[in-house]
């Protein structure tokens, strides 16, 4: 037997092989005959016809037939003597073969990608210096106060915005004329919700049960002209306001007794109450910022070490994402679904996966990172505390679990984070910046 590997990238080879007639000969003959148990001649019972007679009948073809068989068997030995570890379904590219000559096959077969994974240091990173400020907090209590509030009838719209219109809304021209076919709805309009249309708050006061007002919304669609190039285009909507009915919202008084009540008497006071938003939604953001720079982290090392990942295990990401996709549709209420169209569109995040799960193990196998049964236990410990459960029986749960691949996804990431430059900038700043150097 004489073999050559061609590698084709770092996750795609070729294999050339080839035999001496009498090297595979006998696998030849086996192979046609288990090809003719399953053929039936007249005269015959089913598998009994004579093997010169079905080559009379059929010449070589059940030989190249049974070639390729012996082709995908014998790749399945050199596979393992020769430790070539494939992946995925070998594709035969070519199979020569005529009886008494020598046999030649290449099969295409796909590897677990060895990576020499750089450039994960020294990135530079500019993420938003997102800060806690008052009017977030006043924001954050104000709904708070709002979800333990209650309603009353009222008669009038007054100059807060304390309000809950129930309306019958009708879509009109620029000149408050009917819409041929459209109708109107019934909804309900909370004055208190954040971004609501100015001009809704505006012409509303003062309006009684019974009354209109009247506001317009404009937004912004882009639309491509007759050049194909994508423009900006602003539309304006117009609509009159029938008020049905009118609800005033009565907030309770942020007092000591409230708060004690909201949390519980962990908290007895204003300002520790105050305090204590602030610190969560400071949390929140300091969380957020993280999700950035390590998004942000592995976006910049997938660019600088780009390759094919193997298609089996892209197919795998994908079906996993359909899946995840469909079951997303079916709990919105949405009876079609189509998969093939889904996989189009979710294979290029599955292709992203699919390389950064390469290139983190090589980083981690790079740079010898590994969780210890103490760092394992030292979670035990502090979880235990927490839930009641024992060390022993968490250590068993966590060996078990991937437990341990969370924590050394967080070493990674805390290793990743101190190989990097973080720069702040202004949120205003940030948020200028091109798309593709914001993800």
């Amino acid at each position: 037997m004489e073999y050559k590997i061609n590698d084709l990238s770092v996750s795609e080879k070729e294999l050339e092989v080839t035999y001496a007639y009498d090297e595979i000969k006998s696998n030849i003959e086996n192979e046609v005959k288990k090809q003719t148990k399953n053929i039936q001649l007249p005269g015959f019972r089913k598998g009994k016809a004579p093997i010169q007679l079905l080559k009379k009948m059929y010449g070589d073809s059940l030989e190249y037939e049974a070639s390729e068989t012996v082709a995908a068997n014998r790749f399945n030995d050199i596979s393992k003597e020769k430790h070539l570890h494939p992946i995925g379904t070998p594709v035969i590219l070519d199979i020569k073969y005529k009886p008494g000559e020598d046999f030649y096959f290449k099969i295409k077969y796909e590897v677990m990608p060895k990576l020499d994974v750089k450039d994960y240091s020294g990135l530079e990173i500019e993420i938003p210096d997102l800060k806690v400020k008052d009017e977030d907090v006043e924001s954050e209590i104000n709904y708070v106060l709002k979800a333990n509030s209650t309603n009353e009838p009222a008669e009038i719209v007054g100059d807060d915005k304390n309000y809950i219109l129930d309306v019958e809304l009708t879509r009109v021209n620029e000149s408050e004329e009917p819409i041929e076919g459209v109708k109107s709805q019934n909804l309900q309009l909370d004055l208190t919700t954040i971004g609501i249309e100015p001009t809704i708050l505006q012409n509303a006061k003062g309006k009684k049960v019974g009354e209109t007002f009247s506001y317009s919304h404009k937004f912004e669609r882009t639309e491509k002209d007759d050049k194909g190039e994508e423009k900006k285009v602003e539309d304006t909507f117009y609509f009159i306001t029938l008020i049905k009915e009118i609800k005033k919202i009565n907030l309770p008084e942020l007092n000591e007794e409230f708060v004690k009540k909201v949390t519980k008497d962990k908290v007895t006071s204003v300002e520790e109450f105050r305090e204590g938003v602030r610190n969560d939604i400071q949390s929140t953001y300091d969380q957020r910022i993280e999700e950035m720079i390590d998004n942000r982290l592995i976006s910049l090392i997938v660019k600088n070490n780009d390759f094919n990942p193997p298609a089996s295990i892209v197919n795998m990401y994908v079906e996993e994402l359909v899946k995840k996709e469909e079951e997303a549709e079916k709990q919105r209420g949405y009876k079609k679904f189509d998969k093939n169209e889904a996989a189009k569109q979710l294979r290029v995040y599955a292709e992203f996966e699919a390389k950064w799960m390469f290139i983190k193990e090589s980083i981690i196998k790079k740079e010898n990172l590994e969780i210890s049964d103490e760092e394992l236990n030292e979670l035990a410990k502090k979880d235990a505390e927490s839930t009641g459960i024992s060390v022993d029986k968490l250590m068993n749960y966590y060996k078990s679990s991937n437990a341990g691949s969370k924590l050394l996804d967080k070493k990674l990431f805390d290793l990743l984070r101190k190989k990097s430059i973080i720069k702040k900038v202004e949120p205003e700043k940030y948020l200028q910046k091109e798309p593709e150097e914001t993800k």
